[in-house]
């Protein structure tokens, strides 16, 4: 690796001194919260340095990696780095480089065409996630009886038969938790961000072919366990990939369009399976079951798509930079944006964030900071429960079961395939106000108001199927009730949990967080496929989506008790949020509940507010002294 300059080390040396002195400064039974120091030099590793030792650093800086003739650029770009909204202040910079960076404030769309292309690359490596999941949805009513695992067999081969369906089913995501989510990280230091999507989309097109061509069960299971390895480095690699290539002023919103456009492919996956419900095998009778064939290999044309546009996007500049290729990383930004002053500030801020992670992290054990820190630790516990939410609120047993539901309600085979499409649309267009409501209404507010309604849709959904099956109420209502928990789900535990995640843990340890978090949600996605089947023959239609819809109120309070609000907060405000132990973040929020009722849902005034729980709110946080509550 090509060594770093300097002049850049001396200022983070002393920081990291003051961070350690912080630490041993603490009387015993005080609280140790030094992960907050690290943060706040992460959150600007530049805070404090004079505007001359900036210049001269971003001066040493291009001479030392290859970008000699851009030695000037480089000094207007540290000095940027500092405080990237303060340029109208700085003498170095012309009226035409401050015109550049108004303009990037004032039109934050206006970016050039290799980001939109990079924005669409991602979009669709997104829905061929979202077609690998759905797809199986209408197949399995075609290849369940050709491969003898039909589960609406009578006596022992019906409960047999709904084990060994969840079994085929589930077996992506047993792969994801168990082997996929943990390749990430070799395969992407191995061949980068670009080449581990090029590598995850090809496993993909090989295998959606694979299952296509399968002639029993066994069979059909080893290629969608190996789908797996296809889909988990992918939905780990995707959003951060969008991350480090976008531009500061529209990443929240370029990173969203991951859950969006999954929803798109989810939606595809319907529509895939509509389209070759009717092909009928061919005459020479070589084939049979073509048509379930087709839906499951149709979730490999976009993966095809995905390969063959990866690689005329630039890779990853943070990358690039971690493994010392500069000159490398530059052009790469020069393509990311739209000015190369825009550029250099980038790559300059890059650098001194990587330098400050290396300096603060040396000799940490992040795996077991993840846990021992308490900080750390409220953040997977929060991170854990909208993750295994997300597949315990019900939506997915609609995702992958839903065509046997609807044909259970009484639906023709048609109809149920319909009934299935509506269920992605929905689920589509309802994910699209959540670019906007998840930064304005919050990540918490959107969980506690869509649980309690997605608990009476599952509810009513189910005791519909005590209507006689003669009765088109009973289709009506089936449907209904369908629908309207994906109208309350899309704009919530939808989008919430990766964003949730993404920004609960702390920046040096964030990429195993993340890690942990996505392989929570593969995991427990594992345990929803392969026990609907037998859920919905042991406990009927009505038990099982009782059984759901109680898990969602045990989310909701799970999620008031756990789950701070993360909403357009700092570093320093997350680390306020996190560092209040977790007896007295529940015991407050029981507090507050009552304030709450009466006044949003009963609409009175009046009452006593309990005073706010943390710094950035106006009050002190409320810390026992000594406490390591979890």
């Amino acid at each position: 690796m090509a060594p770093s300059p300097t002049t850049n080390k001396p200022s983070l040396e002393k920081r990291e001194d003051n961070y350690s002195d912080h630490r041993e400064s603490h009387s015993p039974g005080s609280i140790e919260r030094p992960t907050s120091n690290i943060n706040l030099i992460l959150a600007n590793p530049l805070a404090g340095i004079s505007h001359q030792q900036l210049m001269t650093d971003g001066e040493n800086f291009a001479k030392q990696h290859g970008l000699g003739h851009l030695t000037e650029e480089f000094k207007k770009g540290a000095l940027i780095a500092q405080d990237p909204l303060a340029f109208e202040n700085l003498p170095l910079l012309t009226e035409e480089d401050k015109g550049i960076l108004r303009r990037e404030q004032s039109h934050k769309w206006d970016q050039p065409m290799t980001l939109y292309w990079v924005v669409v690359m991602c979009s669709l490596a997104a829905a061929v996630q979202g077609m690998d999941e759905t797809v199986i949805n209408g197949a399995q009513l075609f290849f369940a009886p050709q491969f003898g695992v039909d589960p609406t067999a009578g006596g022992a081969n019906g409960s047999r038969n709904q084990w060994l369906l969840g079994v085929v089913n589930s077996a992506p995501y047993l792969c994801c938790a168990i082997l996929g989510c943990w390749l990430t990280d070799p395969l992407n230091s191995l061949f980068g961000r670009r080449g581990t999507i090029f590598i995850s989309a090809t496993i993909s097109f090989l295998t959606c072919f694979w299952q296509g061509v399968t002639n029993s069960w066994p069979h059909l299971f080893i290629a969608r366990f190996t789908l797996g390895i296809g889909i988990g480095p992918k939905s780990t690699t995707v959003p951060v990939y969008a991350a480090e290539c976008s531009p500061a002023p529209i990443r929240g919103a370029l990173v969203m369009m991951w859950q969006m456009w999954t929803a798109f492919g989810i939606m595809m996956g319907f529509v895939m399976d509509l389209a070759f419900l009717k092909v009928p095998d061919p005459k020479s009778g070589n084939i049979k079951g073509l048509n379930w064939r087709l839906m499951l290999g149709s979730a490999g044309v976009p993966a095809i798509v995905v390969m063959a546009q990866v690689y005329f996007c630039p890779e990853s500049p943070r990358w690039l930079m971690a493994r010392g290729r500069y000159d490398k990383a530059f052009k790469s930004l020069e393509r990311l944006r739209k000015h190369r002053l825009q550029a250099v500030r980038d790559l300059y801020y890059i650098h001194v964030l990587l330098e400050a992670e290396r300096t603060l992290t040396r000799g940490r054990n992040r795996y077991a900071e993840l846990f021992t820190v308490p900080r750390n630790r409220r953040a997977a516990v929060a991170a854990f429960i909208v993750m295994f939410m997300q597949q315990f609120c019900g939506v997915n047993v609609i995702a992958y079961y839903s065509t046997n539901v609807f044909v259970q309600a009484s639906f023709s085979q048609t109809q149920a395939f319909l009934g299935s499409f509506g269920f992605g649309l929905i689920n589509f267009l309802f994910a699209l106000p959540a670019v906007y409501t998840i930064d304005t209404f919050g990540r918490r507010n959107l969980l506690l108001t869509t649980f309690p309604f997605m608990s009476i849709c599952l509810l009513m959904t189910g005791f519909a199927f005590w209507i006689p099956d003669t009765s088109q109420a009973r289709l009506a209502i089936v449907a209904l009730g369908i629908y309207l928990f994906t109208i309350f789900y899309s704009p919530g535990e939808g989008p919430v949990p990766f964003t949730y995640s993404a920004e609960a843990f702390p920046l040096y340890i964030r990429d195993i967080g993340m890690a942990f978090a996505t392989a929570t949600c593969w995991g427990f996605n594992f345990i929803v496929s392969i026990t609907f089947p037998r859920l919905l023959g042991a406990f009927k239609p009505q038990g099982a989506f009782g059984w759901y819809a109680a898990w969602n109120i045990i989310g909701w309070c799970l999620i008031l008790l756990f789950v701070p609000e993360t909403k357009a907060l700092s570093l320093e405000e997350l680390d306020q949020v996190f560092s209040v132990p977790t007896r007295r973040h529940a015991s407050y929020q029981l507090e507050l509940l009552p304030y709450n009722i009466k006044r949003y849902i009963f609409r009175k005034k009046g009452g006593t507010e309990p005073p706010p729980l943390y710094e950035h709110e106006g009050a002190r946080p409320v810390e026992e002294k000594g406490s390591t509550a979890a």
